[in-house]
């Protein structure tokens, strides 16, 4: 029977949690000398891979002298901080990274908090001290400053220290060390914490901490074994979260060697296991021994801070992209009922007297993942402005709020200051650096953020660094101005023209091109001034029977603006949609008819 570990790997986004696990997982043998493998290797999923981010939590797992030490992988970003919430309860230990010259950020508050309350130790792992700004110590005290904060226990603020370049593979115990391995690491967890305890004639006890699907077995349950231990054909009883009691028999059961799923008969406490059997498990469900059903404490998932109505697609391009294969209400409600089964942070819930449904996540990035997974299985529908969620705390209307850290040359600063104060943002702290740069913190409600990163880059010349990271609801800022700028807006339907494109480049910023299609109601550009304004963009040049000189001069339009979705949906307000096929993002105005627009903004 193994001697069993279990550890997460949590950080900030970028700090190198995948990469430490690639080294972990490279010096402990389990990939071959010729096998081809590639960076970050737990990030599998494709939009993982481009956008260089983590967004699924994930198991591997290494042998290491005689222990098995179960890995969980965790993403960095707020939006997907449910992923890291439920696998507290699964692990022994956290290794927590953070950058050599960056020190703590908004999301490491967050990961180290959900430790420190299930009573972790979190082992602290310097990363990227070979960077040339590095400044090791002083980023030590700046987290034990935040474990003061988090008001840590004594045995919690006696934390080990190591220092590395996840990205060579390296861990040292002192910076003076001459260490070329990740070894050091690997016997600070083995010191950190001892081997899982039990007796295998207990009971079963187990609770399912994550969900994955597989179109062959269906849904797979995900957990620690707590107790006892669990079989390949086994019947067992789950104690539901809402109370009820039900039972199965397990059908395939997994253990994790190396990034694997290998198939075993058996399985031991202290192990993460994946099992299928049951269609309806969900996170939170114990599964128990059948004969002595004992309901361990539930998960508690924080409820979501944004929600956008996802709408069956009402343009007159609905159906045309050749890659879209679905199109009605019942085809969006299957695909969110899918997502729900695995990704905990969601909530959906039908809109009465449409053909949509409203989804609540945790953040702009969350629910446009979503969208942009849907988009590329074949799925095509609008999609309206997010708006935050309001609660009512103490009798007061509170609406949620963001720790926002910004980077910045200083002659940028006052510009910063001016726009975030406009959005109803508190700053908090300002310092300069060495380098002329300055680092302002700040308070904001989520309302006034929304839309606001596309300014910020073009105020900061693409200079500035912004961070943002949920931090808690806080009472109600009041009302917030929108948009500055106004939309142009198609009053025909037809292809673009190049000649009518160039005259309206002195009215605003255009975002189609020359021989696109579109339609009465569709966005082509961004109005100079505040209001919309009806343009017609596909109107030709009059021909007539006389030449002048130098009126037929070739015309030089300037490239259009492309909007990615995440700006899309920044970008959009109340009045209108982002229409999202597999292969189009436009912008809409939810009333196409300019006439019937013109009446409903009169009232």
């Amino acid at each position: 029977m193994d001697k069993i570990i279990n550890i997460a790997v949590v950080a900030h986004v970028d700090a190198g949690k995948s990469t430490l696990v690639d080294a972990l997982l490279n010096q402990n043998g389990v990939f071959r000398a010729n096998e081809e493998v590639a960076e970050c290797v737990m990030d599998s999923n494709d939009i993982e891979r481009e956008r260089g981010i983590t967004i699924y939590s994930k198991n591997c797992a290494i042998r290491y002298k005689d222990y098995k030490i179960n890995i969980v992988d965790t993403p960095g970003h707020a939006d997907f901080s449910s992923e890291v919430e439920r696998i507290m309860k699964t692990v022994d230990t956290v290794i927590l990274l953070v950058d050599a010259s960056e020190g703590p950020m908004p999301q490491t508050r967050f990961v180290l908090n959900k430790a420190l309350e299930q009573n972790l130790r979190p082992i602290l792992f310097i990363n990227k001290i070979d960077k040339k700004d590095a400044r090791p110590q002083e980023v030590v005290d700046m987290t034990f400053d935040l474990f003061m904060e988090l008001n840590a226990n004594d045995e919690q603020l006696d934390f080990p220290i190591v220092y590395g370049t996840a990205r060579d593979g390296i861990a040292k115990l002192s910076l003076d060390d001459d260490s070329s391995d990740i070894s050091p690491l690997l016997e600070t967890v083995l010191k950190q914490c001892t081997a899982y305890e039990g007796n295998e004639n207990d009971p079963l006890q187990m609770q399912v901490s994550s969900l994955d699907y597989d179109s062959f077995i269906g849904r797979l349950g995900i957990g620690r074994v707590s107790k006892g231990c669990i079989k390949n054909g086994q019947t067992v009883a789950v104690a539901k979260n809402d109370g009820t009691k039900t039972s199965f028999r397990i059908s395939k059961l997994f253990v994790e060697e190396g990034i694997r799923r290998v198939e075993k008969d058996i399985a031991y406490y202290g192990d993460i296991v994946t099992f299928a059997g049951c269609p309806d498990i969900s996170i939170g469900d114990t599964i128990c021994d059948k004969d002595h059903v004992e309901a361990m404490d539930p998960i508690v998932i924080e409820k979501p801070t944004l929600s956008m109505n996802f709408l069956v697609n009402s343009s007159p391009f609905a159906g045309k992209d050749k890659a879209s294969k679905f199109l009605t209400s019942r085809h969006i409600k299957d695909r969110l009922e899918k997502e729900l089964e695995t990704n905990v942070g969601l909530e959906v819930e039908e809109l009465p007297g449409s053909d949509g449904y409203k989804v609540s996540g945790r953040g702009e990035l969350h629910l446009s993942i979503l969208l942009e997974n849907m988009r590329r299985e074949g799925y095509e529908l609008c999609v309206s402005k997010p708006q935050v969620l309001f609660q009512e705390i103490d009798g007061k209307k509170c609406e949620p709020f963001e720790k926002v850290i910004v980077n910045c040359p200083n002659e940028y600063s006052g510009t910063i200051i001016n726009d975030l104060q406009e959005r109803k943002a508190m700053l908090e702290i300002m310092t300069n650096d060495e380098n002329d740069y300055v680092h302002l913190e700040f308070s904001a409600p989520t309302r006034g953020l929304i839309g606001y990163r596309s300014s910020f880059i073009t105020n900061t010349k693409g200079e500035g660094v912004m961070i943002r990271s949920f931090d808690s609801y806080k009472p109600y800022a009041g009302e917030l101005t929108s948009r500055k700028n106004g939309v142009l807006v198609s009053m025909e339907n037809g292809k673009t023209l190049g000649f009518s494109l160039f005259n309206l480049q002195d009215r605003g910023t255009l975002i189609v091109g020359p021989a696109e299609e579109v339609y009465i109601g569709m966005v082509v550009g961004i109005h100079n001034r505040d209001n919309d304004l009806n343009v017609n963009p596909c109107k030709n040049k009059q021909l007539t029977n006389t030449r002048a000189s130098g009126s037929d001069d070739a015309i030089a339009l300037v490239r259009p603006k492309t909007f990615t979705l995440e700006e899309a949906l920044e970008f959009i307000e109340d009045d209108e949609y982002v229409e999202v096929t597999p292969s189009a993002i436009r912008i809409r105005k939810s009333i196409l008819d300019p006439n019937e627009r013109f009446r409903v903004n009169r009232k």
